[in-house]
């Protein structure tokens, strides 16, 4: 199967079995899923979604936060993933915003990234997830995804988005995010990937070529 032809069977598969994938990040605005984006790093969804509504509730928008100290969110975030970190990018996010940005989260990559805290992955799933732009965020489970079916041949995360932007149709890029996030945590995931219940394998090459050899007879 050509790469073009994966693509095309990849694409029909989602479109027909998760045409509507998005982020299982709870938020209502921007501002809660930039704040959510940014927690998340390195940390489940699930323990996010358990700890974000107490910070909305104390601090309801950017400004708030902005005026918030370490001692005060720090509490807050304790059970996620460096929580120091975190604290002091949360707190220093909101007053850029504030203080260049006029309280409104800007919706390109790079201006996002000029943001305490926000890398790369984080500005495309921001401009993605709220605008539909086709930018393609690439965490651990896109790379490991799509570099097993054999989307892309790529060495790290920055290769992998440029041959996926590449080669996906520029109005799917921002569901097919979503698509390969999902099924990476799902059905292809890292230590043994549930390639019986997987749907893609007549397209994956690390099925072809590793699995399916042990299935056969010798």
């Amino acid at each position: 199967m050509t790469r073009k032809e994966k693509y095309r069977f990849v694409i029909n598969y989602f479109v027909q079995n998760n045409p509507d994938a998005k982020t299982e990040l709870m938020y209502d605005n921007p501002y809660q899923l930039l704040v959510a984006v940014i927690l998340s790093a390195q940390c489940t969804d699930k323990r996010v979604n358990i700890t974000t509504p107490v910070i909305f509730e104390i601090y309801p928008d950017i400004s708030s936060l902005s005026k918030a100290t370490p001692a005060e969110l720090f509490p807050l975030i304790k059970s996620i993933s460096y929580p120091n970190n975190k604290t002091n990018h949360l707190i220093g996010m909101a007053k850029k915003v504030m203080s260049d940005f006029g309280g409104k989260i800007p919706m390109s990559v790079n201006e996002l990234m000029e943001l305490p805290g926000v890398g790369r992955k984080t500005a495309n799933v921001i401009t993605s997830v709220i605008d539909n732009q086709p930018n393609m965020a690439v965490d651990t489970h896109v790379f490991r995804v799509a570099n097993r079916i054999g989307l892309v041949k790529a060495k790290n995360p920055l290769e992998t988005e440029k041959q996926l932007i590449k080669n996906l149709p520029k109005d799917l890029v921002h569901v097919a995010h979503h698509w390969l996030i999902l099924h990476g945590r799902y059905i292809c995931v890292a230590r043994k990937p549930k390639c019986g219940n997987c749907g893609l394998r007549p397209a994956c090459t690390y099925y072809q070529k590793v699995v399916k050899p042990t299935l056969e007879p010798q």
